[in-house]
């Protein structure tokens, strides 16, 4: 029913965690984004910011032809929406997800991205850079933190918020984090961690990318990106 477009980044696994948690079928399409495929001209027909994840729903609830959706975020909300599972109906409650999720891939995940970048691929290091987006994780963390003081997950219950930034937390030593001096946060993680549905995701992963190192080869093509968004473009 599902066809989902991945590979194994942090927004790859938000999908991959959703699906194992509602024990949904799905068949697994690799895009490895180190060579370049998410240049094709197919992958490029549903993710037109050629960007992983992507999915194609073939049962959409209208009964019509094949619906894609691009955007982790969108993906996750789209799920959610489709399965009645991990995003509440009552607005009161619907929204204390969704604006996290939004925080998510608005700050969380942006911000992060570019600490990874400056601190692990960056062609020569560049001190203001490392100095503002490690500040800035050690404050988002902070956010984080407190918003789980006094609740075991984001918005309470586990949701597509969680799905959404937990994938951004587990490379936290690469980041410049010590997770210990976020407890509440470290709680949060190593239960989610604990997950099933979280271990049977990342074995997934973990069968897919053998080889996760990053070549030069593959810097030119991640971070030096000049290709046409569509093909005629």
């Amino acid at each position: 029913m599902f066809e989902l477009f991945y590979w194994t980044t942090p927004n790859g696994h938000k999908v991959t965690l959703f699906f194992e948690e509602a024990g949904l079928d799905y068949r697994l399409r690799p895009v490895n984004i180190s060579t370049g495929e998410q240049f094709a001209p197919d992958f490029l027909e549903i993710a037109p910011n050629n960007r992983i994840p992507a999915l194609v729903d073939h049962a959409p609830s209208d009964g019509g032809e094949p619906l894609a959706v691009f955007e982790s975020g969108a993906i996750l909300e789209y799920l959610a929406d489709k399965t009645g599972r991990f995003l509440p109906r009552a607005p009161r409650q619907r929204f204390a997800v969704l604006q996290w999720l939004y925080w998510q891939m608005g700050g969380l995940g942006p911000m992060l991205g570019q600490n990874h970048h400056f601190k692990q691929y960056a062609p020569e290091p560049l001190e203001y850079a490392i100095t503002r987006y490690v500040n800035e994780t050690t404050r988002l963390y902070r956010v984080l933190d407190a918003q789980l003081q006094d609740r075991a997950f984001i918005a309470s219950d586990y949701s597509i918020a969680d799905m959404a930034c937990y994938p951004w937390i587990v490379p936290h030593e690469r980041q410049g984090m010590t997770i210990a001096e976020f407890p509440n946060l470290q709680r949060w993680f190593e239960t989610i961690r604990a997950r099933p549905a979280t271990e049977r995701a990342y074995a997934r992963a973990d069968e897919l990318n053998t080889n996760p190192t990053v070549t030069e080869d593959a810097k030119k093509i991640l971070f030096g990106q000049t290709a046409p968004t569509r093909p005629g473009d």
